[in-house]
C-alpha cells in the first residue's frame, strides 16, 4: 500500500505539522533573544514568525480534527507552506538580514522540512476521496 493513501496519513500529517508550528512558534514568540545572536537573526524578525506560527498551528489543528477534511482548507494550508518557504529563501537571498553560518543551515533546513511537509500533504490531498475521520 502506498503511504500516502493511508486513511489516516494526510489527518496524521496534518496533526504533526500543527504540533511543530505550535512548538517552534512558542518557542520563537517567547524566547527569541535566545538564538538570535546565535543565528544571526534579529530577535524581532523571529518574534514575528513565532506570532505567525502560532495562528497557523491553530487553523492546522482546527482542518485536522474535523470529522472530514476540508480539501480547500488543506490547500490553504499547503499554500501558507509554500508562502513559507518562499519567505525563508528570500530572507536568505534579499539581504533582509546578515545570518550566521549556523543560521544559514537554520534556515534552509526548517524551509526544507517545511517543503516535503507541504508535498506530503499534496500527495495524501491527491491520494483521497471524501476523507472520513
Amino acid at each position: 500500500m502506498n503511504i500516502t493513501r493511508h486513511p489516516h496519513f494526510l489527518r496524521r500529517l496534518l496533526l504533526a505539522d500543527a504540533a511543530s508550528c505550535l512548538a517552534i512558534g512558542a518557542a520563537l514568540a517567547l524566547g527569541p533573544g535566545l538564538v538570535a545572536d546565535l543565528l544571526g537573526l534579529p530577535a524581532d524578525l523571529l518574534r514575528a514568525a513565532g506570532l505567525v506560527l502560532l495562528p497557523f498551528a491553530a487553523f492546522v489543528l482546527f482542518v485536522a480534527s474535523r470529522p472530514i477534511l476540508s480539501r480547500p482548507g488543506v490547500w490553504l494550508i499547503i499554500g501558507c507552506n509554500a508562502v513559507w518557504v518562499t519567505g525563508s529563501t528570500a530572507l536568505l537571498i534579499g539581504g533582509f538580514a546578515a545570518p550566521t553560518a549556523l543560521g544559514i543551515v537554520f534556515v534552509v533546513a526548517q524551509a526544507f522540512v517545511v517543503a516535503v511537509v507541504a508535498e506530503l500533504e499534496a500527495m495524501g490531498l491527491r491520494a483521497t476521496s471524501p476523507i472520513p475521520a
